[in-house]
């Protein structure tokens, strides 16, 4: 039996929730993944796992057994590194998360300039608004925004990101620009919602927190449908940021109400603490870093420079705001 095999299937088992999900993402075979488990139950002479028609669940000794198990192969996994000079020169595979809409916008176009200056990397990006444990999953680098929970984890801010409430110049010509928050009520909206219901606009009056309830004329659970709506002038959107200033740079969108937004959300670079930090990973996060804080230093430039002063309509060449999905909610 090799015990680093069966450790690495067990943990694989368990953090899948089952043998099957560890045979998938193990690319070995249902046998002999549980052959693994069964002879290291074996060696050990004690039940590690308890196998139900549905999940797999840890014994008192599995749990302890796990839990060391981890250690030992991350430590395995880091002399590895050592021994191949991945701390000597940036190689090998970075495994990186980001929003997806964020992600495919602002964080994909810069590793492609990464991996351009440096050969000897690879990137694996992973794309999901769900919040992935680093620790768990492996992964390297994450790309969050919101605040951040109390963690033994690096962060790094590189800016930050705002909701922003906008309409089109044909639609502020035709309606009138609302000047307090509480005009919206007299607007046709555009709510960002799928089969629950987000009707709340969150907005600040000096140092005091005010929410609008809006009666949405349009809905649609992405933000792209939001701001394709906002820009066909059906009505008042809000997105984040990110999402608008695409149709902001063209003028087919403006911001309104800039100065009633909630406090903005920061971005931050999270990854594990090293002992000694890859060089691989080091590479990554200086590189990164500087040019992302340049995306959103000029996102919110421009946010600011495309004020309600905007009242022409965009020119017939202007190009319609890209397509986008949205991480809004964990934002």
């Amino acid at each position: 039996m090799d015990r680093f095999e069966a450790m690495r299937t067990l943990v694989a088992a368990v953090d899948g929730g089952s043998l099957s999900a560890a045979s998938r993402s193990l690319n070995v075979p249902l046998p002999t993944v549980s052959r693994r488990v069964s002879d290291l139950e074996n060696f050990l002479g004690s039940q590690l796992v308890v196998r139900t028609s549905r999940k797999l669940l840890l014994t008192e000794a599995g749990a302890a057994y796990v839990a060391s198990a981890r250690r030992v192969l991350e430590e395995l996994s880091e002399a590895e590194r050592a021994a191949s000079g991945e701390y000597r020169a940036p190689r090998g595979e970075l495994l990186v998360t980001a929003p997806i809409a964020f992600g495919a916008l602002n964080v994909a176009p810069i590793i492609h300039d990464f991996l351009a200056a440096y050969p000897d990397v690879t990137v694996r990006l992973v794309l999901s608004d769900s919040n992935i444990d680093l620790i768990e999953t492996h992964v390297d680098v994450a790309v969050r925004i919101g605040r951040l929970p109390d963690s033994a984890l690096v962060a790094r801010r590189v800016g930050e990101v705002w909701w922003t409430v906008c309409a089109s110049p044909d639609y502020l010509k035709r309606r009138g620009e609302p000047e307090t928050p509480a005009a919206l009520v007299t607007h046709d909206c555009i709510a960002f919602e799928g089969l629950r219901r987000y009707r709340e606009w969150p907005f600040v009056d000096g140092n005091a927190a005010q929410q609008v309830t809006i009666t949405p004329r349009f809905s649609v659970n992405t933000a792209e449908g939001v701001v394709g709506g906002a820009v066909a002038g059906v009505g008042i959107a809000r997105v984040l940021s990110y999402q608008a200033v695409a149709s902001v740079r063209a003028g087919s969108l403006v911001p309104i109400l800039v100065d009633r937004a909630p406090p903005p959300m920061p971005v931050h670079l999270v990854h594990a603490p090293h002992q000694q930090q890859p060089l691989k990973l080091r590479a990554f996060l200086d590189f990164v870093a500087p040019r992302l804080q340049q995306r959103l230093q000029a996102i919110s430039q421009d946010i600011a420079a495309s004020g309600p002063v905007l009242r022409t309509a965009p020119q017939p060449n202007a190009e319609a705001a890209p397509a986008t999905t949205s991480e809004a909610r964990s934002a």
